[in-house]
């Protein structure tokens, strides 16, 4: 998801001088922004250290970026808009972090390590502030997903560095309506399923197989945990991270950086969908961000889940798998 966004945005400036102006002020004004650093403060972990270029720059090399990042993407599930409740979002009002997942890029951003931490987790949901001054209570044994609903941003970013002790070093949030405009702006993504998909909840039935997908349809994919497996969430963050993989070959494989017109489409379509920490909000900060992931490929992201076991106080909610969860977090400090 990251890498859309960047190399969509940094190739904008592919597109010409004389639309250049209007389509950059058009898309960085797109970009939602979140000021979580001010809001959490210190008491968060530490950034990750800053480890020296391997090499110096020689005249046709730039120096690798410095320091891996740590990046919370999460999907916006909203249920109040009228495009989401078309594309199947329900009749609740709110929004819903119905996919999450801890991006981490390596120092040289040559490889990635996509972590999803499965909504149904039970964890323990520190304190968080509100725009109004207040803060939320600590609530035990909540699920995992309750943090974005009840406080947005910047609660689930702490209540993630919570529970892993890994410093965020950026948020992105992406809706599910916009996700699914991406999709359709790309020309639809191809995926190949292992079995067969039937799920009315989600609206999707497929047949084991390859399908190529339109936006709606991928979306769809991104929701399914009924018509897989045992129903649980943990089918649904396989669909997901197989559709992660799907939209990185995509990517690779259009022609986004010599076609002006299919760019600004995609970019527009990026932009409009997303909210960021105010360290991403503007088109010349995920443009960098862009630029420092061009060497990242399709093959080069590992895509993993937190290990989980069921919780021993509800078997439809599950626990982080203790060590295996915290020496996977480990290792992306």
């Amino acid at each position: 998801m990251l890498r859309i966004a960047g190399l969509t945005l940094a190739a904008a400036l592919v597109l010409g001088v004389a639309t250049a102006g209007y389509a950059y002020w058009h898309l960085d004004h797109n970009i939602k922004g979140v000021d979580i650093d001010s809001a959490l403060g210190d008491d968060r972990p530490a950034h990750a250290m800053i480890a020296p270029s391997p090499s110096a720059p020689t005249a046709t090399a730039a120096p690798l970026p410095a320091g891996s990042l740590n990046i919370l993407v999460l999907g916006s599930d909203s249920r109040s808009g009228k495009a989401d409740k078309e594309l199947g979002g329900g009749d609740s009002s709110g929004a819903r972090s119905d996919t999450a997942m801890v991006v981490h890029l390596d120092a040289g951003r040559t490889r990635a390590t996509v972590v999803s931490i499965p909504r149904d987790t039970l964890v323990t949901r520190p304190s968080c502030p509100l725009p109004d001054g207040g803060s939320t209570a600590v609530a035990y044994g909540s699920m995992f997903n309750s943090a974005f609903s009840v406080g947005g941003p910047v609660c689930a970013v702490k209540t993630v560095e919570s529970i892993t002790g890994v410093r965020m070093d950026h948020f992105v949030e992406i809706d599910f309506s916009g996700f699914a405009k991406l999709v359709d702006a790309l020309g639809g993504v191809d995926v190949t399923t292992t079995q067969n998909i039937d799920d009315d909840k989600s609206h999707l039935h497929l047949a084991a197989g390859t399908h190529h997908l339109d936006g709606k349809q991928a979306l769809a994919l991104a929701r399914t945990r009924h018509g897989i497996g045992d129903g649980s969430d943990l089918g649904r963050i396989g669909l997901q991270q197989l559709l992660v993989k799907a939209l990185l070959e995509r990517i690779s494989g259009t022609n986004l950086l010599t076609d002006p017109a299919e760019l600004y489409t995609v970019a527009d379509a990026v932009t409009k969908s997303l909210t960021t920490d105010t360290g991403l909000d503007s088109l010349s900060e995920l443009t960098e961000l862009g630029k420092s992931l061009k060497g990242l490929s399709a093959d080069q992201v590992k895509t993993v889940m937190m290990p989980v076991v069921t919780a021993p106080s509800d078997p439809n909610r599950v626990i982080a798998k203790e060590p295996d969860a915290a020496n996977l977090w480990a290792t992306l400090r």
